[in-house]
């Protein structure tokens, strides 16, 4: 798939589609991105699961925080990616090796790299890189 541009149904599906969302690289700093699109995302609905070794065992808006996409104990349907693009192939890699697979891998803004979303597209995960789920669901779903 062509990442430069996504049609707005295919962004839209995946918002209206997904119920629970792992978060990686999610912060506890009200300043941080990660922090913020949590909680819209949680205002929103969603089942925000954080992720972030740093964190692990804490809380961020009232959610358990764990380590590693492993230790996430409930299947969840999209990988919400708060990573330096460098990192994005190892995220993609805990996700395929998750039973079931995630549907969706949405890297935020700034964040791509075509080879490791090609490996998540071959195993059938949808894929969306920098863009981020709470400028596109006001835009597309509100």
């Amino acid at each position: 798939m062509n990442h430069d541009t996504y049609a707005d149904d295919y962004i839209s599906g995946i918002l209206r589609s997904v119920k629970t969302i792992a978060l990686t690289g999610a912060s506890p700093n009200p300043e941080r991105p990660s922090n913020g699109v949590m909680r819209f995302l949680l205002s929103r609905g969603y089942n925000v699961i954080p992720v972030n070794p740093g964190q692990a065992g804490k809380q961020i808006h009232g959610q358990t925080v764990y380590a590693r996409l492993a230790d996430v104990p409930v299947p969840v349907d999209m990988v919400d990616v708060f990573r330096a693009s460098e990192y994005l192939g190892q995220v993609v890699d805990e996700a395929l090796a998750l039973n079931p697979l995630p549907k969706v891998i949405w890297a935020q803004l700034g964040v791509r790299d075509d080879a490791a979303a090609a490996r998540a597209e071959a195993a059938g995960i949808k894929v969306v890189m920098n863009r981020c789920p709470a400028i596109e669901y006001p835009r597309l779903v509100a």
